[in-house]
């Protein structure tokens, strides 16, 4: 076998000793020692590279994450005036913003007003002036006047794309901001876009706005005094408007007129004839700014307009005929300090009526869609429905005597038992013990699927008995889309303060809404009409069919009625903000006559006169009304229906008689029940 070998490196010939090596030919002589100089220009020029690659990474990812367009968007969202159904204006909000302006079509005295106070070098700087930072840090130092130092460059930067927060990090990126602005618009276009966004006081942004809200002027033709006043107020826009401190608006315009005459935009004569300028602000036929719809509908409104400089109008869902009969019925009950809340929505989910509170002024907190608060009774609804969901029928009995093993032992108002009660009586008489008893029968996931199909949203407590009775807490917006499922028949409902648009073929067939079987629907609302006409929601009888259910939590710090009739679906709440008990205050009381007297109004029934009859010939038979029995009449008779009674006025020898009864013909013809049900129970306070 033959073996290749690499060849062995030739090696050195030995010294001869005692003489000094000679110079190896094929080896470089080392390099001589770089001065110090040499040495800190390397370091420099290395540095500086290092430095520009940072820089263009950096103005790269500013190309990225700060778009330029968005110094042409307004800071503050525009303004939005809010329509009802019938286009008559309820609400504007959101910021006063106007078109923007164009440099030069403006007066050479207001873009120098501008320029004279806020960034005299404007037009040779590169976005940082360093003179200018140089002299306010001097004057800051030596105890002068505070000065800032930021160009208009530097301005657009901040209020375009940063937060107002004070670190160094963030002058750092405005910096870095403002030369790439500079480098990729002109002066003027920076000038425009500092100049459209600017915030002047009075929740007015852009000099178009300011220059129409202070004096109703364009600003092409601002007079000079009114371009000084303007220029200086964006130092401190809250504290300089002139509408608030007109004294320190105007000693700001004088700084401003000054400064003018030192950079030549004013001769010294012009300036002394400078008077301050009249303001001219209209309000004239001025909108609210916010109410409890207003509030709801605005964050959906501003997905619906459109980003720019435009003012929106968009109409809406509320009804102001609605609206109106809702204030009314709740400024007529007797509420003593109890806050209250109403909502009303068609049962596709439409918002036509909302009332928060008592006073918007006072709390704009509003307790529709924000306080969540236990629902009490009207929670029975789910329990019912999980039951007859699950093959339980209105005739179907179950025990109604008092719970008295276990750890959870619920009471019936009033003390209210009997042996067995059919599910339609213990849902018209609110029996408590009943509904605990029927949720253990179906089951609490049962119930809970059940609100959770209806649009429930809040969480609902597993596993507690008490669930039944309502007090897992919810708002009352999501407590009345659910039953407002119920009277459309067709669920979940997302109550909503737009016109929707109408579902495609495809979303109908493959995302429409579920609705109950035929018979599980009669059934729950024969119990609906039943917890009204003989239960404890008699108070919200109407002359209509009507369905409801009361409801009251514990220790009546919460009363309820939710309901519908008419085509439409309301909720009312009653209670006090700090969650304290209310005082001889329940679900069937005035929730219920409030519900009543808001549906009576929305129905027209109010506006209707009252016929009048007049028999010349003498005594007539007495007047028969359903559910009051005979009355005796004179010779002269009115009836009429006023908040869901029924209003008699007649003459008896000569003596006035004015009677005014509650009126319950709605009631539908109901057969006798078996000899072998249990007594009516008596009406629950509820």
């Amino acid at each position: 076998m033959l073996f290749f070998r690499r060849p062995a490196a030739a090696q050195p010939e030995p010294v001869p000793a005692g003489l000094p090596p000679f110079p190896d030919a094929a080896q470089p002589a080392p390099a001589a020692p770089l001065s110090p100089r040499r040495k800190w220009l390397r370091r420099i020029s290395r540095g500086f590279a290092v430095f520009s690659i940072l820089f263009i990474l950096l103005i790269g990812w500013l190309a990225i994450t700060a778009p330029l367009s968005k110094s042409l968007e307004p800071i503050a969202p525009p303004q939005i005036t809010l329509l009802a159904s019938d286009g008559t204006p309820i609400a504007r909000m959101g910021a006063v913003v106007d078109t923007p302006v164009k440099a030069a079509a403006l007066p050479k005295h207001v873009t120098g007003a501008f320029l004279a106070i806020e960034d005299r070098r404007f037009y040779t700087h590169w976005g940082v002036d360093p003179r200018s930072i140089a002299r306010a840090v001097w004057s800051n130092v030596t105890g002068g006047r505070t000065q800032g130092g930021s160009t208009i460059t530097q301005q657009l930067a901040k209020f375009t794309f940063l937060t107002p927060k004070r670190t160094l990090g963030r002058k750092a990126r405005e910096a870095l901001i403002a030369f790439w602005l500079e480098a990729w618009l002109s002066k003027d276009e920076i000038l425009e876009r500092y100049l459209s966004n600017a915030y002047f006081g009075d929740n007015t942004y852009g000099l178009r706005a300011a220059s129409m809200h202070y004096f109703h002027r364009q600003p092409e033709k601002l007079t000079p005094a009114q371009a000084a006043m303007l220029a200086g107020l964006v130092q401190a826009p809250s504290r300089l408007a002139p509408t608030r401190n007109p004294d320190l608006a105007r000693k700001r315009m004088e700084l401003v007129v000054d400064a003018m005459v030192d950079t030549g935009y004013l001769t010294a004569g012009e300036a002394k004839a400078i008077r301050p300028p009249r303001l001219d602000v209209r309000t004239k036929g001025a909108l609210p700014t916010g109410t409890y719809f207003a509030d709801w509908a605005l964050p959906e409104a501003r997905k619906l307009s459109d980003v720019g400089y435009a003012r929106q109008t968009i109409r809406t869902t509320l009804d102001s005929r609605l609206q109106a009969a809702a204030r009314r019925a709740i400024n007529g009950a007797s509420l003593g300090k109890a806050q209250v809340a109403l909502v009303a929505m068609r049962p596709n989910g439409e918002v036509v009526a909302m009332v928060g509170g008592r006073d918007y002024a006072d709390s704009p907190f509003n307790r529709v869609t924000q306080a969540r608060r236990q629902p009490g009774s009207t929670f029975k609804l789910f329990v019912y429905l999980a039951a007859l969901r699950a093959g339980w029928e209105p005739g179907d009995t179950i025990a109604n005597g008092p719970i008295e093993t276990g750890s959870y032992r619920p009471k019936n108002a009033g003390d209210a038992y009997s042996k067995t009660i059919t599910l339609e009586d213990a849902f018209a008489s609110s029996s408590n013990v009943a509904a605990v008893r029927l949720l253990r029968e179906v089951g609490d996931d049962k119930v809970i699927d059940m609100a959770r199909d209806l649009g429930v949203t809040a969480p609902l407590a597993s596993g507690d008995p008490s669930l039944a009775l309502g007090t897992s807490s919810m708002t009352l917006l999501e407590l009345t889309a659910a039953y407002a499922g119920v009277a459309a028949n067709a669920y979940p409902v997302a109550p909503h303060a737009f016109k929707a648009e109408e579902p495609g073929w495809f979303e109908r067939f493959f995302s429409g809404p579920d609705s109950f079987r035929s018979g599980v629907h009669d059934d729950i609302e024969q119990m609906l009409r039943a917890a009204v006409n003989r239960g404890t929601g008699r108070a919200a009888r109407l002359p209509q069919a009507n369905f409801g259910k009361t409801g009251t939590s514990q220790d009546n710090r919460d009363a309820l009625f939710v309901g519908y009739a008419n085509g439409l679906v309301v909720g009312v709440w009653v209670g006090n903000d700090d969650n304290s008990p209310l005082k001889g205050v329940s679900g069937g009381g005035v929730p219920a006559r409030i519900w009543r007297s808001f549906m009576t109004d929305a129905s027209g029934a109010k506006k209707r006169p009252a016929p009048a009859t007049k028999n010349p010939a003498g005594p007539v038979e007495p007047l028969d009304i359903p559910d009051i029995g005979a009355i005796p009449v004179g010779e002269t008779t009115r009836v009429g229906v006023q908040d869901g009674n029924a209003v008699v006025s007649t003459e008896i020898g000569g003596t006035r008689i004015d009677l005014k009864l509650p009126l319950g013909g709605n009631r539908p013809a109901e057969t006798p029940p078996p000899a072998s049900a249990p007594p009516p129970q008596p009406a629950q306070r509820e």
